[in-house]
């Protein structure tokens, strides 16, 4: 099985220095790729002076993060694409149950690996912890994380199981299958492409898989801090979108209505803090849904899975009924 790690960067020579070390280190498996956004900064000539080995894929431009994968995986040979943060701390043998359970299971499309916080390490990371699922109106969330309540990783979530998404920040996916979804979805442009990559294998019948028997660290927020309003404009508008596209028909009018009327809330709940800005995102975020909303129709497949969520309202069972742990949705102890 021909490995390929890649690492995305864009003037990142300072994450770079930090974390490109440990995946030189322990990825012997692998043949490691950074590619490139144009970066403006010293982020070639380093790599070129410390990590000759490592190969470099240029892209012409700032592409983001979907596009920015799209182009440089063209020119990557692999079986198998790993895609990885630049702010990734890899752990020992961390690709060698990925690779056991690619080998043995070949309906299975995408793995996760447990994603802790490289700050707090006893803890999960917000961006995917221990794999993630969506609620019946495109909510996302975690085993580990719902909403803003991060889980201590007490081994509760140490098995290998089915989960509805894997996150971009450490995204195993096989190459036939990237390329049979025609990768990201570049209109993305950043954040819940990857939740939108796994729905469309969903409902394609590829499995993704979490495997806690493999452990990286994420600082998390190195490109977008959480409270960046670029970042709300981009969840807001990308959940729409994504919805668009992968809901089943009968359901798609009357999920996008009640998502909107989620997301005026929302805007109104900032307007209460006085953040503003995030208000305004808000609404830019439902504009451009609209100037997209023709050609993400054009998208949907002639097929969606009924069933993709496995709770109603992640909101209402989280800000009304105050359940904050996953365990607890289900009655797990």
């Amino acid at each position: 099985m021909k490995v390929a790690v890649v690492i995305l960067n864009w003037n990142g020579i300072l994450l770079l220095e930090k974390f490109l070390p440990s995946v030189v280190k322990y990825s012997p498996e692998a043949t490691i790729y950074v590619a490139d956004n144009a970066s403006t900064d010293d982020s070639i000539s380093y790599i070129k002076a410390f990590f000759p080995l490592v190969k470099i894929v240029k892209n012409e431009s700032n592409l983001g993060f979907a596009s920015g994968y799209n182009e440089a995986l063209k020119h990557i040979d692999a079986t198998l694409f790993a895609l990885v943060n630049s702010d990734i701390e890899v752990t020992e043998n961390w690709l060698q149950p990925i690779l056991k359970t690619f080998r043995k299971e070949p309906e299975t499309a995408i793995i996760q690996p447990k994603i802790l916080d490289f700050k707090r390490k006893e803890y999960f990371e917000y961006a995917g912890a221990a794999g993630g699922f969506i609620d019946k109106f495109g909510y996302p969330y975690c085993r580990g994380r719902i909403f803003d309540t991060v889980e201590k990783d007490c081994g509760q979530y140490d098995d290998n199981r089915e989960i509805f998404w894997a996150s971009g920040a450490c995204f195993f996916i096989r190459s036939s299958v990237y390329k049979e979804l025609n990768g990201f979805d570049g209109d993305f442009f950043a954040h819940q492409e990857e939740i939108d990559l796994c729905w469309r294998a969903f409902n394609k019948g590829y499995k993704i898989k979490y495997n806690y028997e493999s452990v990286v660290y994420h600082v998390g927020g190195a490109t977008l801090q959480q409270g960046n309003s670029k970042k709300t404009f981009l969840n807001f508008r990308n959940s729409l979108l994504m919805l668009t596209k992968n809901i089943p028909k009968n359901q798609l009018f009357w999920i996008l209505l009640i998502r909107m009327v989620l997301d005026g809330i929302a805007g109104l709940q900032f307007i209460f803090k006085g953040k503003f800005k995030h208000f305004f995102a808000i609404l830019k975020a439902h504009g451009s849904f609209y100037s997209l909303f023709s050609s993400q129709c054009k998208k949907r497949t002639k097929f969606q899975k009924q069933k993709y969520y496995t709770t109603k309202s992640i909101v209402y069972i989280y800000f009304i009924r105050n359940i904050v742990v996953f365990n607890d949705l289900f009655g797990i102890k």
